[in-house]
C-alpha cells in the first residue's frame, strides 16, 4: 500500500457503505478491498506554545507550502485552529496522520478490531467491523502491503465551537491480494501495486485533554 492513484475497479467497498466506500480509493490496476492506517498517541501534534497575549502568525506551527504539509486552501483554517489550540503543530500532526494512515490500513487488512477502535470514531469503526465480518463470512483473506506514501498533506480545516476537523489527502501505492478460503488468489496481483488517492478526515474536540485525533470519514479524492 502506497501512492494512491484512483484505479477504476469494481468498487469492492460497496458493502462498506458510503463512509468506507473509498477506503481503498479508486484503483488503477487490480481491484481490492478497502485499506486504512492508525493514529499513534505518540504521533500527534506536538506543542507550539505562544506567550500570553501573543497572536499566532501564519508561520507558527504551519510549515511553508514548499514542505508539502498543507495546500494553500487550508491556510485560513490552520490559522483559526492555531488561534484556538495553542498546542497544535501542523508538522507534528502530519507525522501522526501518516502513522495513522499506515496503522489503520494494516489493522483493517488484518482484522485488528482493537487498533481500529482506538483510532476511529464510532461510525468509522462500525463500518470497518462490518466490512471485516463480511470478508470473514466469505472466508477471504487479504495480503495487502502499503508500498509507500507518495504524498500526504492537509487539504482542509474546519472549525466549530466544539470540534476541529482536518482533511488529509493521501496518495500512496498499495500491493493488494485477496485469497479465498482455499488460499486461491481471487483478486489483486503479487507483483503490481495499485495507486490510490483518498481524503481522510480526522476530528478532535477543541480544548480536550486527549491529544488524539480520530478518523471520522474517508472518501475518494
Amino acid at each position: 500500500m502506497t501512492a494512491f492513484s484512483i484505479v477504476l475497479l469494481a468498487m469492492i467497498a460497496a458493502f462498506l457503505g458510503m463512509r468506507l466506500y473509498s477506503v481503498l480509493g479508486k484503483r488503477t490496476g487490480h481491484e481490492q478491498e478497502p485499506v486504512l492506517p492508525r493514529r499513534d498517541d505518540r504521533a500527534v501534534p506536538s506543542p507550539v506554545r505562544l506567550e500570553d497575549g501573543e497572536t499566532p502568525s501564519p508561520s507558527v506551527g504551519v510549515p511553508d507550502t514548499s514542505g508539502l504539509v498543507y495546500e494553500p486552501a487550508a491556510e485560513i483554517g490552520l490559522r483559526q485552529l492555531l488561534a484556538s489550540d495553542r498546542n497544535f503543530d501542523a508538522g507534528r500532526f502530519m507525522e501522526g496522520a501518516e502513522a495513522a494512515y499506515r496503522m489503520i490500513l494494516e489493522a483493517y487488512w488484518k482484522g485488528d478490531r482493537d487498533t481500529l477502535r482506538d483510532l476511529c470514531d464510532d461510525d468509522s469503526y462500525e463500518a470497518f467491523v462490518e466490512a471485516i465480518e463480511a470478508r470473514d463470512a466469505r472466508g477471504e483473506k487479504l495480503e495487502n502491503r502499503l508500498v509507500g506514501i507518495e504524498s500526504a498533506k492537509i487539504t482542509a480545516v474546519e472549525m466549530d465551537r466544539k470540534e476541529a476537523r482536518i482533511t488529509v489527502r493521501y496518495q500512496a501505492d498499495i500491493s493488494a491480494v485477496t485469497r479465498d478460503a482455499d488460499g486461491k488468489m481471487i483478486a489483486g496481483s503479487m507483483s503490481d501495486a495499485s495507486r490510490t488517492d483518498d481524503l481522510w478526515t480526522f476530528r478532535r474536540a477543541i480544548g480536550s485533554d486527549d491529544p488524539n485525533w480520530l478518523l471520522d470519514e474517508i472518501e475518494a479524492a
